[in-house]
């Protein structure tokens, strides 16, 4: 199954506000049977609008670096053609999605279900409900080095999430103890048939003379016909 784990940067919280907030960065990673590709969409995007310190702060993208970057309109269709019919892999998934769709919205392009995306947001707050959820709180939890994340970026951000996902969906070897129980019925039919074979050398009695003396004596005393002599 092919999945994209992706992020957005933007210039404040809401695209509807006036002046709109507009999307500056995406970064995607994709995988496949959620084992990653290589395969990577990274973008920035001139916002046509000034950057708010505000946004600055967070992920560090100015307006001078954005002034020769294309518009959201130029790259909408590369994009969409990236992310196809694939399952799209966001944390907080309605803040990108709504971010998403405005924007292929005004750039006359088709808008993404908000069906193809899987919030990791929500899942953690499942798994672990009343812990911290962030993607930095989730690193903290599961090891996962994110010592390179000084600034929010959408690509680092999102090969992150992609690890973290992974957790969350059962490690980086998600069918593991499934294929452990697959091989353990395998062998199990296979060997359905095995009996152990006789010793090289047999291993040396625990059982003392004295012990056997007492235990011939209390046959002995049983009868003509103990069940211990059809035994012996």
């Amino acid at each position: 199954m092919r999945e994209i784990v992706l992020d957005t940067e933007t210039t404040g919280l809401n695209p509807y506000d006036t002046p709109r907030h507009r999307i500056v960065e995406i970064g995607a990673v994709e995988l496949f049977n959620q084992v990653p590709t290589g395969k990577t969409y990274h973008q920035y995007i001139n916002p046509e609008r000034d950057m708010p310190t505000e946004a600055f702060e967070v992920h560090g993208i100015g307006n001078d670096f954005l002034a020769d970057k294309p518009l959201f309109a130029t790259i909408a269709q590369d994009f969409l053609d990236f992310v196809a019919d694939a399952r799209m892999i966001i944390h907080n998934a309605e803040f990108d999605m709504r971010f998403l769709n405005a924007e292929l919205e005004w750039a006359n392009k088709p808008q993404l279900p908000n069906d193809q995306a899987l919030d990791t947001l929500k899942i953690a707050r499942r798994r672990f409900p009343g812990s911290p959820a962030s993607l930095d709180a989730l690193c903290r939890r599961f090891g996962i080095d994110n010592s390179a994340r000084e600034k929010h970026g959408a690509l680092l951000d999102s090969e992150i999430l992609a690890e973290v996902y992974l957790e969350l969906t059962g490690g980086k070897q998600p069918d593991f103890a499934l294929s452990q129980a697959q091989s353990r019925q395998s062998d199990q039919a296979t060997d359905d048939n095995w009996r152990p074979k006789p010793r090289v050398n047999p291993l040396p009695s625990r059982i003392t003379d004295t012990e056997k003396a007492a235990h011939a004596a209390f046959v002995e005393g049983l009868g003509d016909t103990p069940l211990w002599r059809k035994l012996g």
